[in-house]
């Protein structure tokens, strides 16, 4: 459990909050900074579609790769020295795009800076846990908002760069901000591994078998399952979204567009005071049934009266995805250890990322084989349903450490 003595946000940790803050704001851009400008980059590298579709489908499987990986790294290079490595494979990567001379190093430089994200996806949740044991939630509800943020923020401002200044400017600017929170990650680092040889508690490994047995956890398989629904989810509304309102409500290409920011805008509040709720509620069930039953809300609205009220079928689509950072803080509430914390990341996050990659496979090709978007609703509607499992094996805290030793 995080120390419940409260110490002042900044005492003797400005460093790792202004660092915990710059890698947040990372975490989304190489993800959202090339699709805008995938017209302006075919100007001068011929992608196909097939290409395009990689680099649609290439975020959630290296996600997916460093939840697997990231542990090991934490192992070799502790906390520190794995946010330092994820901060540079995210620049390296993104100037590789940017003086990408063909399809092939595009591609090569989008895996370096995915697999970087994905380093830095799972073991953020472990350093805001041991720098800021008190304020978990706190913090997890202020980097899950800047996540959001780090999504929103390349998105709109891609494109408008790529017309005054290039698309590989457009696609390079975004080195500044990983190299920015590599400054502060360096100093921590620094004074981490003078202190090391001192304190052999201070940056506690993942041991091999607490990662492997993960299988056995219940709380660990839970966490899993409702993090699975939420990025099955989540990945499928990006792919597929705006053509099927497009098809089902007669929204405009513009509209569906908008429609999806919505779910992203919407989501923020959620993001904020979710982490809140969680370590306020005895029972977290009822806030993951919550976010389960918004979805499933949603899907059966788009499914039987997709027209009339589009807008509030998908609002509570967006509101669904409160999971997202629930999931985020239970990985740390329901962990003893640094090392459970770590372990339990990489295992949620590698198979939830695995999967929500299927998610807009499964349903493109539902679409396909039944010509319309009444099985690929009920897919959805499915999926969402699955959560409810999760929200009663987790009404009662409980924690991996403890069941693994049993």
């Amino acid at each position: 459990m995080p120390d419940s003595r409260r110490l002042p946000l900044w005492a003797g940790r400005t460093a790792a909050l202004v660092g915990i803050v710059l890698v947040a704001f990372t975490l989304r851009q190489a993800v959202a900074a090339i699709s805008p400008i995938v017209g302006d980059i075919r100007v001068d590298i011929p992608l196909s579609n097939l290409d395009v579709g990689w680099l649609g489908t290439l975020p959630p499987l290296l996600f997916a790769a460093s939840g697997f990986i990231a542990p090991r790294v934490a192992r070799r290079l502790g906390l520190d020295g794995g946010i330092v490595l994820a901060l540079l494979l995210m620049t390296v990567g993104h100037l590789l795009r940017a003086f990408a001379p063909g399809v092939a190093v595009l591609l090569v430089g989008s895996i370096i800076a995915f697999a970087g994200t994905g380093i830095g996806n799972v073991l953020l949740p472990s350093v805001v846990r041991r720098y800021f044991p008190d304020r978990v939630a706190l913090l997890t509800a202020v980097y899950a908002c800047i996540v959001g943020v780090s999504t929103a923020v390349p998105a709109a401002l891609s494109a408008p760069i790529a017309q005054q200044a290039g698309w590989r400017f457009s696609l390079g600017v975004w080195s500044v901000t990983s190299i920015a929170a590599l400054i502060p990650w360096l100093v921590i680092f620094v004074q981490e591994r003078r202190k090391r040889a001192s304190d052999a508690t201070i940056d506690e490994p993942p041991r091999p078998t607490l990662v492997t047995g993960l299988w056995r956890s219940r709380v660990a398989m839970s966490i899993t399952l409702v993090f699975s629904t939420s990025t099955i989810l989540t990945y499928a509304s990006f792919a597929w979204l705006p053509e099927i309102l497009g098809d089902i409500a007669g929204s405009t290409p513009t509209e569906g567009g908008v429609l999806l920011a919505v779910t992203g805008l919407i989501s923020v509040p959620g993001a904020l005071l979710a982490p809140l709720f969680v370590a306020r509620l005895r029972n977290v069930g009822w806030l993951i049934a919550a976010g389960t039953v918004s979805f499933v809300i949603g899907y059966l609205g788009l499914l039987l009266a997709p027209a009339p009220l589009t807008l509030l079928w998908v609002l509570l689509i967006g509101l669904g995805s409160i999971l997202f950072p629930v999931c985020l803080v239970l990985i740390n509430a329901r962990t003893r250890t640094p090392a459970g914390t770590v372990a339990l990341s990489g295992f949620a996050q590698g198979v939830a990322y695995a999967l929500g990659a299927l998610g807009p496979l499964l349903v493109g090709l539902f679409h396909d084989l039944s010509g319309g978007w009444t099985v690929p609703l009920l897919f959805l509607l499915a999926v969402a349903l699955a959560a409810i499992i999760p929200a009663i094996t987790l009404a009662k805290p409980a924690f991996v450490e403890d069941e693994l030793a049993r």
